[in-house]
């Protein structure tokens, strides 16, 4: 069977759609971005206060969601030309233009858990003098992370919290 297509972008589109059904869904979770070359999925930040979630790849697709919020970790799960399909911390997925994501990694404290608190501590040592409390929902800039803890920062706190108390940062993930 052959193709006609006039749309060097839809041509894309398609063959990443079939390689996608083909590909066992353990290889998806491992892909190479065919835009850029790196890792799918992986976490990225909100670069702008306004942020527009596309229900497709275009600015002829309606806008399903306004992000308000600078700094928000998302996780890019495909690409196609200059747009993201991104997933926040509740699932909800859209498509965003990659100008509006940055490469800078936060991470939120404790997405799902509100009215819960989470300790910050001088050392990632749970027996470490504790340096501050965090409420859930908290973003912080992430700083390294060796695969239980991570050193994370913000207005007004810097210090080690364990890695499973965040979403944007894979569990074991090692970030320096």
């Amino acid at each position: 069977m052959r193709l006609f297509c006039n749309s060097p972008s839809v041509a894309r589109l398609l063959a990443a759609l079939i390689l996608a059904a083909i590909v066992s869904p353990f290889a998806q979770a491992q892909q190479i971005g065919a835009v850029t070359g790196r890792m799918v999925p992986r976490y990225v930040s909100l670069k702008t206060d306004r942020v527009n979630l596309r229900e497709g790849p275009s600015k002829d697709h309606p806008t399903i969601w306004v992000f308000q919020r600078a700094g928000l970790p998302v996780e890019i799960t495909a690409e196609f030309d200059t747009w993201r399909k991104i997933r926040d911390s509740e699932g909800t997925e859209g498509w965003v233009l990659h100008s509006l994501l940055s490469g800078r990694r936060t991470a939120l404290v404790g997405p799902g858990k509100q009215g819960k608190t989470f300790p910050l501590y001088a050392r990632p040592n749970l027996k470490s003098d504790q340096v501050a409390t965090l409420q859930s929902g908290v973003i912080g800039n992430i700083r390294t992370c060796d695969g239980q803890w991570c050193r994370i920062e913000g207005e007004g706190f810097d210090g080690y919290i364990q890695q499973v108390e965040l979403w944007g940062v894979y569990p074991d993930e090692k970030v320096e």
